[in-house]
């Protein structure tokens, strides 16, 4: 895979000029309050009898997320440790959900209260019922209601995300204290969304190689993934003006929630990632205003720097102090 975008010196500097909407803030406040006052009870854990897994108890969880609508994850704790425990809540890359509760061992074998949350229409476990039936858009879910932020499809993934963190810390086994968020790719986007929305809620962000960060740049220059969605619409829906589609990206751009966060954050590029080309991490993490580093895989594509990575973040997490006793 070639470089095909900035020099790293340049990509250090890079700060583009994104217009914030006005009313940003006043637009996810609502979104969030409203979606509190919709949860008609409270998370549910349903422990996996059954589970062939001899060191940790798993937990199939049902929490009120956007609407108060049911949203699926695993709750997965180290048997017998004791509480309260650090936590890790991962959210999932593009078209993918929870998955199966054996793929995702890492977090709660290192000693952590592990949540992994399913991403709403794109895993098995969490239908997404669509506010305005009838809309159209193409692919994936990039494009799902994107003429209007009241309807995007981000604004009911990233309010999940939100309402993860707030059931998670009320669990008895977790310290609400020592919440981490994390992900890759649209995980990595959400993760930096939450550090943004949440605030002193989270303890510490795990932000690898992110998607959801300075849309334009991404619909201009990525040659895989889910950006081109961006241009497949614009270029089948000509009557649409591009600067609608942009306006409404700019209420979930990670470059507007970047300064709005102050956890520490580790965050991972491939310089030669097609799916998030560089300068839209770098957009994102240059207005980071947190505690923040990066680690940067020279040659790697969208996988950044694949199993190394995890290693860094426990490193990483140990030296903050958010690292199981």
């Amino acid at each position: 895979m070639p470089l095909t975008d900035m020099p790293l010196d340049e990509l250090r500097s890079y700060r583009p000029m994104i217009t914030e909407p006005e009313d940003f803030d006043a637009f996810w406040s609502k979104t969030l309050a409203t979606a509190r006052d919709a949860a008609t009870g409270p998370a549910e854990y349903h422990r996996i009898e059954e589970s062939p897994l001899s060191t940790v108890d798993v937990y199939d969880v049902r929490f009120p997320g956007w609407g108060g609508q049911p949203v699926a994850a695993w709750l997965l704790l180290p048997r017998g440790a004791a509480a309260p425990l650090p936590a890790v809540i991962t959210y999932i890359g593009y078209s993918g959900g929870r998955g199966l509760f054996h793929e995702s061992l890492l977090w709660s074998a290192a000693g952590y209260a592990h949540l992994v949350v399913d991403s709403r229409g794109q895993g098995h476990d969490t239908p997404d019922p669509d506010p305005v039936p009838g809309t159209q858009y193409v692919g994936g879910y990039m494009t799902r209601g994107i003429e209007d932020p009241q309807h995007y499809y981000y604004r009911r993934l990233m309010t999940d995300c939100v309402r993860a963190v707030e059931v998670l810390r009320a669990h008895p086994s977790v310290d609400p204290e020592r919440v981490v968020v994390s992900g890759g790719s649209q995980g990595g986007g959400l993760a930096l969304a939450v550090a943004g929305l949440a605030g002193d809620a989270v303890a510490a962000a795990l932000v690898d190689v992110p998607f959801l960060c300075h849309y334009r740049r991404g619909a201009d220059t990525a040659s895989q993934g889910p950006y081109p969605e961006l241009a497949q619409y614009l270029s089948v829906h000509k009557r649409v003006d591009p600067e609608l589609v942009f306006g409404t990206l700019n209420y979930f751009d990670g470059v507007h929630f970047a300064p709005r966060a102050t956890a520490p954050a580790l965050f991972s590029v491939g310089l030669m990632d097609p799916v998030c080309p560089p300068s839209t991490v770098y957009a994102a993490y240059n207005r980071y205003a947190g505690e923040k580093d990066i680690r940067v895989w020279q040659f790697g594509d969208h996988g950044g720097g694949r199993g190394s990575q995890p290693y860094e973040q426990l490193l990483w997490l140990r030296e903050r102090g958010l690292a199981p006793a």
